[in-house]
């Protein structure tokens, strides 16, 4: 009787696939990638690429209302981009924009955060309140100029009549009337629409922050203020970065606000890249220079964007 020697287990590795399979299945793979990515770089490229080359063409054209029945929109080289450089008004726009801008960032953060901080501490309404604060960000931007250009009234305006009440003022302010005012008061109005914006997003930022961070902050003997410095806002940075770019994208090309409450005046006094572009585009017809006022403006946004990203890239970094 013979015995079977018992066979050993013996353990292979798969076989190698070959060099052409493993490089089919690659290409497969990226293929499928750009098959999920196309319909997203179809969509930019047609609703955003072609628009803005459309435009940076048209900015060194002789582009009129006659070029859209004879499809003849001569090249004039840099005569737009002179013309409109060479314009006082758009000197003057540009410094608009920028104070318009940055006032009102300032004054829509400051009072958000300050709100936010406030609304941070539950107590009883705290969010019928806030839902209430909410109403000037849910207004039409149109509605809202209109409503405000009542209220700002010199003669009739329900501001005016309160400071005479109070006795602040003998004669009506003219707020939308003088060049010396009516910029300010459209930062004011602006301010007002955009403060609900910032106190909802910085206000879901502070619920994120630990409260275990005050507590022993607390007992180390720290201060409202010096907790507020070391720990609010390093923990809110990302939050207020966000609030400012998306704020800075909003405001810096703001039109219809302008438009319905001081049309660009008095003398010009509240004229802004928007604004500008509007009227050398639908008021002039001279579309090559609306299109430079519209490229500096996208340069502007192009500039401030690259400089949030590297922001963050340093920030995300930096948390590593």
């Amino acid at each position: 009787m013979s015995t079977a020697a018992p066979a050993t287990a013996r353990t292979s590795s798969p076989a190698p696939r070959p060099k052409g399979a493993a490089r089919r299945g690659s290409r497969r793979t990226t293929l499928l990638r750009w098959a999920f990515v196309a319909p997203a770089l179809l969509y930019m490229a047609a609703f955003f690429g072609y628009p803005l080359v459309r435009n940076v063409l048209m900015s060194f054209q002789h582009y009129t209302p006659k070029t859209y029945f004879t499809g003849e929109a001569p090249f004039n080289g840099l005569d737009n981009w002179r013309a409109v450089f060479g314009d006082p008004l758009f000197t003057d726009a540009l410094w608009h924009t920028a104070l318009f801008t940055l006032g009102s960032l300032a004054g829509q953060f400051t009072i958000g955060l300050a709100l936010a901080v406030f609304f941070s501490r539950r107590f009883r309404l705290s969010a019928l309140v806030r839902a209430v604060l909410l109403l000037p960000w849910l207004v039409p931007m149109v509605v809202a100029a209109v409503v405000w250009r009542r209220i700002l009234d010199q003669e009739h305006g329900v501001l005016n009549a309160a400071l005479k009440t109070l006795g602040l003022t003998d004669g009506g302010v003219p707020w939308l009337s003088s060049p010396s005012v009516a910029l300010t008061a459209a930062v004011l109005v602006n301010i007002w629409i955009g403060i609900p914006f910032n106190m909802v997003i910085l206000y879901g930022g502070l619920q994120e922050i630990p409260r275990d961070l005050y507590e022993a902050a607390a007992l180390d003997g720290a201060s409202p203020w010096r907790a507020f410095r070391s720990i609010t806002l390093p923990m809110l940075r990302p939050v207020i970065t966000v609030v400012l770019v998306l704020g800075f994208m909003s405001t810096v090309k703001i039109l219809d606000l302008i438009l319905a409450l001081t049309s660009g005046g008095p003398a010009d006094s509240t004229q802004t890249l928007g604004t500008v572009t509007y009227q050398l585009s639908f008021l002039r017809l001279d579309f090559g220079q609306g299109a430079v006022v519209g490229n500096v403006l996208i340069l502007i946004s192009a500039v401030f964007a690259v400089l949030y990203l590297r922001a963050s890239r340093a920030d995300f970094e930096g948390r590593k």
